[in-house]
């Protein structure tokens, strides 16, 4: 694998993002509408995340201040697969995401969707062979996909999250646990009023440093940071370890190392504050969380939203442990296509427990895409400004 090279992001106050990239960038595709083009209230838009190991798609309409989801598309394509060893996406994994992509295609066409934003994420940030893969797209799909930076990746997230955001929180812990990187955003909304602090935070979407003439009660963004280690390319560096607990700890220590340069409030660590509340946006999140409730088949609307403790999640996680590889193969409530995947996403979140441990930590079953849909609806004007 390619060195990391850390680089500063210009983002917070703080002045202290950290971006691990390598491989090209690929600049995203020029918006098509002309200057006369006024958007259609009831028009679809789409919003499809391609990363390391998922190609998911949702495409909705806008509905008041929300938005009402009229199909989706999700597949294991697992496009990062070998990325750790050779630092390139190999041919069998392109061949299995184009064939997915051919797939939202024909969904985009059957809904007519024109209004749509296509990315993709850390894969591809670090491949380098990715501006190939991006042609392969264009020729065999004619999809507008793009690679996006960290920075905006996490901003959506962030957004996603916002209606899930308590008017008591005035310290928001935002992680978004992906398959290739993992992005942690901490904002402080001590200075907007209760009733606006979801909207504060959906104005994020237009970037993480505020303009001085904003009208609006503004959410402050102390420090964001992205890391490049998901739930697949954490499992893949220590895919040596055979010892299934060992494995574990050993991937949970090593994920809070990579956190000891984000402190963005040092004297908050360990501290199980009323007014702090993380957000946690991920397959392991709502994964854990399906487990807590022993839900045999996955229901949205009750993972959604829920509220876990530390404890219930470390009960979990432990449970998980006990079981071994073969218990979770077979546990419906994890599923065949995240089993392998589950313990690499556990560490990850236990990590972050540890040093922030809280009783108010939000499972949100929404993420990038939601994030890309709200921006556009937002940019266009179409959704309505009330409270979320």
């Amino acid at each position: 694998m390619p060195p990391e090279d850390p680089a500063k992001g210009a983002g917070s106050d703080a002045g202290a993002q950290r971006i691990a990239r390598s491989g090209p960038v690929v600049r995203p595709t020029p918006d098509t509408r002309t200057p006369g083009d006024r958007p259609d209230p009831a028009e679809l838009y789409a919003a499809l995340d391609l990363g390391t190991n998922s190609c998911r798609m949702l495409i909705a309409q806008p509905k008041g201040n929300q938005l009402h989801v009229v199909d989706s598309f999700s597949k294991s394509v697992q496009l990062g697969n070998g990325l750790e060893q050779s630092g390139r996406l190999s041919r069998a994994s392109m061949a299995r995401t184009i064939g997915a992509l051919k797939i939202c295609r024909r969904k985009l066409e059957t809904h007519d969707v024109k209004r749509m934003r296509l990315v993709a994420t850390e894969a591809c940030r670090r491949a380098t062979n990715a501006s190939e893969f991006i042609d392969l797209v264009c020729r065999e799909t004619e999809l507008p996909l793009e690679i996006i930076e960290p920075e905006e990746e996490a901003r959506l997230a962030v957004v996603s999250c916002a209606p899930l955001v308590s008017a008591k929180t005035e310290q928001l812990l935002v992680v978004d646990i992906g398959g290739g990187s993992t992005e942690l955003v901490w904002i402080d909304l001590t200075r907007v009023p209760r009733h606006d602090r979801s909207r504060a935070i959906m104005r994020l979407h237009a970037g993480f440093k505020g303009s001085a003439d904003d009208p609006f009660p503004r959410a402050k963004v102390v420090d964001w940071i992205s890391i490049p280690l998901g739930v697949a390319t954490l499992k893949d560096q220590f895919r040596d370890v055979t010892d299934d607990a060992a494995r574990f700890a050993l991937m949970s220590w090593h994920f809070e190392e990579c956190l000891a340069e984000f402190s963005p409030y040092a004297d908050a660590e360990g501290d199980a504050d009323p007014g702090f509340q993380i957000v946690g946006t991920s397959g392991t999140v709502t994964t854990v969380a399906a487990t807590h409730l022993n839900l045999r088949r996955y229901d949205r609307n009750k993972v959604d939203g829920l509220r876990m403790t530390t404890g219930q999640i470390d009960r979990v996680i432990r449970g998980y442990l006990a079981q071994g590889p073969d218990g979770r193969r077979n546990d419906p409530r994890i599923g065949r296509d995240r089993h392998s995947l589950i313990m690499s996403g556990a560490a990850i979140l236990q990590a972050l427990l540890r040093v922030w441990p809280t009783d108010r930590l939000s499972v949100a079953d929404r993420g990038l895409r939601e994030g890309l849909l709200y921006a556009q609806m937002s940019a266009d004007g179409v959704l309505d400004d009330g409270p979320l």
